[in-house]
């Protein structure tokens, strides 16, 4: 594990699992952390560049959308793992939402980063949205994975997450201790 003092928590799971949801519960609970995931650290790059707020980028984000791209691909092409580490860099604590390949997801672990798996059935996920891409690596190449710190199940409903979420903190207390 890579020195580092900074506090991790990554999420994993297909579309419609959960992932952004668990991590709002989160973010309510251990407030020294933030949300940032790949996309947002590109949108943050590209509001220093040129002088734009986030919520200009956000609100016309089909304007910006090329640029977004084009500056993604040129921080891949400085070192794959570019966007990956900008987000470490990030200042304080951060939870990630997004790790969708095992190279990602060993990276963050590297850090010491507590990982989660959000899972939920097919079913459930279809009742959430419209399922795209459902054989893509980004939504099948983390299925196999074992050894995760947590993993939590959201089939049901809100409610139902809410009194999962108890154990997962309690988890998260255990790695990081009391000093969240």
């Amino acid at each position: 594990m890579k020195n580092n003092h900074k506090k991790i928590i990554v999420f994993s799971g297909k579309q419609f699992s959960g992932k952004d949801t668990v991590a709002k519960i989160l973010l309510e609970k251990f407030h020294s952390f933030k949300r940032i995931g790949i996309a947002d650290a590109i949108k943050l790059m590209y509001s220093d560049k040129t002088g734009l707020s986030i919520e200009e980028i956000e609100k016309n984000k089909s304007k910006y959308r090329q640029d977004l791209i084009d500056l993604g691909d040129w921080g891949r092409a400085q070192d794959p793992d570019f966007w990956l580490n900008s987000i470490i860099e990030y200042p304080g604590n951060t939870i990630v939402t997004d790790i969708r390949v095992k190279h990602e997801l060993d990276l963050f672990k590297s850090y010491g980063a507590f990982t989660v798996r959000v899972e939920a059935s097919l079913e459930a996920r279809a009742r959430r949205g419209v399922l795209t891409s459902v054989n893509d690596a980004t939504e099948t190449q983390l299925d196999n994975i074992k050894d995760w710190d947590y993993l939590i199940n959201n089939d049901g409903n809100y409610d139902e997450l809410l009194k999962n979420i108890d154990d997962l903190i309690k988890s998260i207390y255990l790695k990081f201790g009391d000093n969240l």
